[in-house]
């Protein structure tokens, strides 16, 4: 197993040294831990030197996690020839009491209802060729952010034909952003001013939740392409290609889009799998609410048994991207989902019991910062563990805890070689997953 200090070394250029030693404390007793993942808790694992007080003043400190995030992937993580994804989704932490900073009512789909919580989004940097989720970002909701879609106006006649006095062309490109996109516009600027020219970012990905022109074009504001899911009834239409009228502006929309009869000279693939018959269709189509052509993959799955049919709808506001790649940046944004499953069961995002702005902020950070070092930690050791998992590497800090602390009552300290075999044995005991080729 690695020295955990090796990859908190890079740290040292964005952070102070007492601050520093403070989060190797902290990182180190996380790793070893059992139980809720609390001050207390990591007090009590800490050891020498990691006081509930000291604990407490490092929770208290004032930090610049996405800087922290920023270089600890850069570092460990990324990889010059990999093709890298920005990616955004909310998370919603329950929480009970009144004193909470932040504590609002916030839908979440585990519950399907609104429910009191704290509400947070995380943008993350996604890895396609390793398939991995690597935080970046993490920023608390307020009351006034809100995720909802923009209201649709409801048209009321006046009894008269044609346009109302006074009522100019709408401009769809110049959009009003809600408090919610306005939000998630600037953390993505923040995101973009802080990797400068590392590596270029083309595509933002996001749930269905953008599937809207506001959204696009606010996505588009900061210079990258929008990939999400449209309704499945959305109203889509060819563009018209026929000929000119004579008369008035040239004709926009064409024939609108049937999903029941998709045009053959769209369909890009098909194939059959356990009764499961799945063709993709990939077609440049506009929306009437949208001001640009949206570039639409439809996946229709057909059950050869019930006869059953269901489709999805996918858009990209990049034109020319192939429908496979547009399939696969979607479907890669489902890792985020897994940040928040380890950060909830692993690492404390469900368990901190802090009320004030800045340890609830650096409490939900922390959790998502033990997410990426548990990635760079774990990398290394999977060509010959392939099935590590972060119970395995919890097992083995808790056993090198549980020996070191051990071997510290003898006379005598062993020999290092001693001291990794017995942790190797200890770290048995816990393990769900073995190695393979043992180094």
């Amino acid at each position: 197993m690695p020295d955990i200090m090796v990859y908190l070394a890079c740290l040292r250029q964005c952070l102070e040294r007492t601050t520093l030693g403070r989060l190797s404390r902290v990182t180190e007793a996380m790793l070893a831990m059992t139980g809720r993942v609390t001050m207390r808790g990591i007090a009590r694992w800490a050891g020498t030197g990691g006081s509930y007080r000291t604990i407490q003043r490092f929770f208290t400190t004032s930090i610049n996690w996405a800087t922290l995030q920023w270089v600890l992937i850069r570092h460990h993580l990324l990889e010059p020839d990999d093709v890298i994804v920005l990616g955004g989704d909310d998370v919603v932490v329950t929480k009970a009491g009144k004193h909470t900073y932040g504590l609002d009512r916030f839908f979440s789909s585990l519950y399907g209802n609104a429910i009191p919580g704290l509400g947070f989004l995380s943008l993350s940097l996604i890895s396609v060729k390793h398939r991995t989720s690597y935080p970046v970002m993490l920023e608390q909701l307020e009351k006034q952010h809100t995720a909802t879609a923009p209201e649709v106006s409801k048209k009321t006649s006046s009894g008269k034909r044609g346009r109302p006095k006074g009522r100019k062309n709408q401009q769809r490109r110049d959009v009003e952003l809600s408090p919610y996109l306005r939000f998630v516009q600037e953390t993505i600027t923040r995101v973009l001013q802080m990797i400068g020219t590392s590596f270029t970012l083309v595509y933002f990905v996001f749930d269905g939740a953008f599937g809207h022109n506001d959204a696009l074009q606010m996505v588009r504001q900061t210079g990258l392409h929008l990939i999400s899911k449209l309704r499945h009834d959305s109203a889509l239409y060819f563009p018209y290609t026929g000929p000119y009228s004579g008369r008035g502006k040239r004709r926009k929309y064409g024939k609108k889009l049937a999903y029941h009869d998709l045009p053959d000279e769209s369909l890009q693939t098909s194939f059959v799998e356990k009764d499961i018959e799945t063709k993709i269709y990939q077609m440049n189509l506009w929306h009437k609410k949208f001001a640009d052509l949206l570039n639409v993959v439809v996946i229709v799955k057909t059950n050869l048994t019930t006869k059953a049919v269901a489709h999805v709808v996918l858009f990209s506001s990049d034109v020319d991207l192939p429908y496979d790649r547009l399939i696969d940046y979607y479907r890669l944004r489902f890792q985020i989902e897994f940040n928040f499953r380890d950060a909830k069961q692993y690492w404390g995002l469900e368990d901190f019991m802090t009320v004030k702005q800045t340890p609830v902020y650096n409490s939900a950070n922390l959790a998502m910062f033990m997410v990426n070092l548990s990635h760079a930690l774990m990398r290394p050791l999977q060509p010959y563990w392939p099935e590590l998992s972060v119970n395995d590497l919890k097992a083995w800090f808790r056993s090198r805890k549980y020996v070191v602390e051990t071997l510290k009552l003898l006379p005598e300290m062993p020999d290092p070689i001693f001291i990794e075999q017995a942790i190797a044995q200890v770290a048995e005991l816990g393990r769900v997953n073995h190695v393979l080729n043992p180094v």
